[in-house]
């Protein structure tokens, strides 16, 4: 958890007056029952619209409970967050489903690619030369 999260966390539970040591549940609904996925999907969507009034490129953009955890996933892998330790951080079973993500962010895509150093410029092998494929066998 980040120290950012876990500063807000605390602030709820002391506005909450939650013993941080208890079990009592933190996110309630509006009826004091524990909050639940379409609850945490009702909040995010509301925000989204809000959001979607001064933010155009909100505009077509779609928000759910998986988002955040997408988001965090690919923030650790631009912070060169190995996919062996995010996928523990996931609960992956499986390394390929983590893999995704990587597969899924272009920018990470280019900086890969800035990574890559031309290959130095040494002599040309014989196949480039204006013959063709068919000639260049033979000549083996």
């Amino acid at each position: 958890m980040w120290p950012q999260t876990a500063q807000v966390l605390r602030a709820h539970c002391e506005e909450r007056q939650i013993d941080l040591t208890s079990e009592t549940r933190v996110f309630l609904n509006h009826r004091g029952a524990p909050l639940t996925r379409f609850g945490v999907r009702y909040i995010l969507g509301r925000h989204l619209e809000r959001a979607r009034a001064t933010v155009a490129t909100l505009a077509r953009k779609r928000l759910h409970p998986h988002s955040m955890r997408h988001s965090t996933a690919v923030a650790l892998l631009k912070s060169r967050v190995d996919l062996s330790t995010i996928s523990q951080w996931l609960g992956h079973a499986s390394l390929s489903t983590t893999n995704r993500y990587a597969s899924i962010d272009l920018d990470l895509k280019r900086q890969a690619i800035a990574r890559v150093k031309p290959i130095s410029g040494g002599r040309r092998p014989s196949w480039r030369k204006n013959e063709t494929v068919l000639e260049w066998l033979e000549k083996l």
